[in-house]
């Protein structure tokens, strides 16, 4: 069992204390005894000059103890301003030594928190000051309360922005940048035009911080990455329509070169032949300039009301599919031409995927204020690096592919204000998700 020494400790100065004040007091009484004439007399005599004597020795004994509490509590509010550069000094080794040296490890770690957030704070400010991305900061659609280098260069030549308010600096801004804003949400625009044009992304988000709503804004300059994009796009266009145009006009001209032959030497049997094949590559060719043609040309949906068994019929006079579940009841609101030819890209696909015919299926749903329409099949799925390029133009993993079927499904959905995604399917196969606004 732990001995305790401060208690025993303090026990024994209290002690010391009472036996020294008692003495004190005997001798008093003794000493004045024969100065009054009763002993109760002496006895006051003796309280009346012994009390502030042991108050006084009392509080010597007790000195440190109060120094020691007065410091412990002044630490601890140093602790709560964020000071943490105190420490205490005990020489006993009791319990209160071992209050203090608790008292100094929590301060010690407090101090180097302290130290690793500034510089976890100081690395966070000086990679948003140096970022290319503008950003600033305001408070419940009031006044901006923190800026980077690039958002003060862009909207204020250079100078701070904190303190101003946003509507402010606006009114002095290019207007395509006052149209964004006035938007609201997500989006990009352009500023100048020809060679001086400039593409932006404005992002918005919206938090609280210390109980008040915040909201960030970043404006990011998307013009250098872009005609990089476009460079490489039309890199890769070129590349593939020189491979289809090749693939069809090599055969084209070898088979002219032979009927010529044929017909030079009076040989017209294989004339068909070579005719059928020759009218088999155009029109190859013809298909896959009109794909092009679509995609580049994709007109803005006209919506119209829909019934969903109607459109399930068109659409199954086309495509060989089952069914998954019922169909709402309620109407949608698309252009019937521009999904269908999205649904028939997708069915297309898993008919394509090595899936049994009846395991190509077809969901329709009502979720909330969205229709969700999944196509599935039960093929080989999609690799992580063929999913992330597969909605991407001209890319393709067959051989006589276009890269365009996906990428022209994605722009029908996306200009109806939906989103596709692609998930393989436990146990094998594909799912493609269309989700639409009701």
């Amino acid at each position: 069992m732990k001995w305790n020494v401060f208690r025993y400790s303090l026990l024994l100065r209290l002690s010391a204390c009472v036996i020294v004040l008692l003495a004190i007091a005997v001798a008093s009484s003794l000493l004045l005894r024969d100065q009054f004439k009763s002993g109760w007399m002496a006895a006051l005599v003796v309280v009346v000059v012994m009390t502030p004597l042991s108050l006084l020795l009392l509080q010597r004994q007790l000195k440190n103890y109060f120094s020691l509490f007065r410091a412990l509590a002044g630490t601890v509010s140093s602790y709560r301003d964020g000071d943490y550069s105190f420490s205490l000094r005990w020489k006993s080794d009791d319990e209160l030594g071992e209050l203090v040296k608790a008292h100094n490890d929590l301060g010690d770690t407090l101090r180097d928190q302290r130290l690793n957030l500034v510089q976890r704070e100081l690395l966070l400010d000086t990679m948003v000051q140096n970022t290319p991305v503008s950003m600033f900061l305001r408070v419940d659609s009031g006044p901006i309360v923190y800026s980077n280098i690039a958002a003060r260069r862009l909207l204020n030549e250079g100078r701070k922005l904190e303190g101003y308010s946003l509507d402010s600096l606006l009114t002095v801004l290019p207007m395509p940048l006052q149209e964004a804003f006035q938007r609201g949400g997500d989006g990009l625009f352009s500023i100048g035009d020809g060679d001086n044009e400039e593409v932006y992304h404005l992002a918005r988000r919206s938090f609280r911080l210390n109980g008040r709503a915040h909201e960030l804004i970043l404006l990011r300059q998307l013009t250098t990455e872009l005609r990089r994009q476009e460079v490489q796009t039309w890199k890769k266009v070129i590349r593939i329509l020189s491979h289809e145009l090749n693939n069809s006009l090599a055969p084209i001209a070898s088979l002219a070169h032979s009927g010529a032959e044929l017909v030079r030497r009076e040989q017209y049997q294989r004339l068909e032949e070579i005719f059928q094949t020759v009218e088999e590559r155009a029109r190859h060719l013809e298909g896959f300039i009109r794909d092009y043609a679509h995609f580049a040309k994709l007109p803005a949906p006209r919506l119209e009301s829909v019934s969903w068994p109607s459109f399930i019929s068109r659409l199954n006079s086309q495509m060989t599919f089952v069914l998954d579940g019922s169909l709402p009841e309620k109407t949608a609101q698309f252009d019937v031409a521009q999904i269908e030819q999205a649904l028939i890209n997708l069915l297309k696909n898993a008919a394509e995927s090595d899936s049994e015919i009846h395991e190509v299926k077809l969901s329709i749903r009502h979720i909330a204020e969205f229709v969700r329409i999944d196509v599935m099949d039960r093929g080989k799925g999609m690799s992580d690096a063929v999913m992330a390029n597969a909605l991407v133009p001209f890319y393709s993993t067959k051989r006589s592919g276009t890269g365009l079927g996906l990428a022209l499904t994605r722009e029908i959905i996306e200009a109806h204000g939906g989103r596709i995604a692609l998930t393989n399917r436990e146990g094998g196969g594909l799912i493609v998700s269309i989700t639409l606004p009701a």
